[in-house]
């Protein structure tokens, strides 16, 4: 990862000693240049696409793109209150992506599921979802609040396509829709 391209929140993600970088790429988000890194738990159990992962997205400008958490610890927890959801998320905007902070609509807040695969099947990380458009830009962005209080996703710049209802924008961060061929 060059310099241009470091993010903060990438240290911060070095010092989880359960997980190492197996993978680091140049992508494109809607046609912005960026960066994805993906780490895996390091004894390689869950290793591979659909399995536990800790990844991030940052345009070449420094932005975050996005993060993900998708780990079995994270699973089978009560969510937090939409409240606590919607602390939660303007905490983290306001130290990863406060440009956000100063035109954004709350459309709603409500439970979201993933799924990852463990060891022995799969199981269902959900979080309290804060889905948010920027009102300048008319794109869309969310923070999932994990039931422990952290961040397991945030997601920025994303276009939605209102008619069918899905978004255009490429979805690094789901195995699912890498494993489709994204």
């Amino acid at each position: 990862m060059t310099v241009a391209t470091q993010h903060p929140i990438e240290r911060d993600l070095d010092a989880l000693k359960d997980f190492k970088v197996v993978e680091t790429r140049s992508v494109t988000h809607d046609g912005t240049p960026a960066i994805l890194v993906r780490r895996e738990r390091a004894d390689g159990v869950s290793a591979g696409l659909g399995g536990e992962h800790v990844s991030t997205l940052v345009a070449d400008d420094g932005r975050l793109l996005g993060v993900t958490h998708m780990r079995a610890d994270l699973a089978g927890l009560p969510t937090v209150s939409r409240e606590r959801a919607a602390e939660v998320a303007e905490e983290f905007l306001l130290r990863h992506a406060p440009d956000l902070m100063d035109a954004r609509e709350v459309l709603w807040i409500d439970a979201h599921p993933e799924t990852v695969r463990v060891e022995g099947g799969e199981t269902q990380v959900t979080g309290m979802k804060v889905k948010q458009r920027d009102t300048r830009t008319g794109l869309y962005f969310w923070v999932i609040v994990g039931g422990d209080g952290s961040v397991v996703t945030f997601e920025r710049d994303i276009y939605w396509i209102t008619f069918p209802g899905k978004r255009r924008t490429e979805k690094w961060l789901h195995d699912s829709w890498r494993v489709a061929g994204g």
